[in-house]
């Protein structure tokens, strides 16, 4: 079977790409920095949001939106360019190598990571700070582990041609 054919086989209309984007979205980066940050350091978000904010605050919000919208740009391209999620469950059908994948192959994990980086600098939760390092340890093992392999068999030489192109991470 041929790498196009491994990567359509038992896929749903397009017109269901939205809700299973929309889905895995919730599901994995809502979860990793969204509901896991909030059982962490809650009473610190509690904190935050009672006092007036300091410097480093400031810039924890300003480095959390920036987080969030590297995060929405590569699940956009992974839609449009790659028509799929992103989901291992349901990864793309075509290697995405555009936007900010011209200059990281993983700018979806350096924008989880950033949100991350920004929440913990605004809660000053040391607990948010080692999740946030975890978190980055297990990208790595995943990506080394996982991922990669994974794309190598199904995008072969274009996949090889790309990573001698562009660094795993910036």
């Amino acid at each position: 079977m041929n790498t196009s054919q491994h990567n359509t086989q038992g896929r749903a209309g397009n017109g269901s790409l939205f809700w299973r984007n929309l889905f895995f979205t919730i599901l994995q980066p809502g979860m990793v920095c969204g509901f896991f940050p909030w059982l962490i350091a809650r009473e610190q978000y509690r904190t935050a949001l009672n006092t007036p904010l300091s410097v480093d605050q400031y810039a924890g919000i300003i480095v959390f939106i920036a987080g969030v919208a590297i995060t929405l740009h590569c699940i956009t391209r992974f839609a449009l360019d790659g028509r799929g999620t992103l989901s291992p469950a349901d990864p793309t059908r075509q290697l995405v190598i555009s936007g900010l994948y011209k200059y990281s192959r993983n700018p979806m994990y350096i924008g989880v990571m950033f949100t991350l980086i920004g929440e913990s600098l605004f809660t000053r939760s040391t607990g948010l700070w080692a999740y946030s390092l975890f978190i980055f340890t297990a990208f790595n093992i995943f990506i080394m582990g996982w991922e990669e392999p994974r794309l190598r068999k199904d995008f072969g030489s274009a996949y090889e041609d790309y990573c001698r192109k562009v660094r795993r991470w910036l």
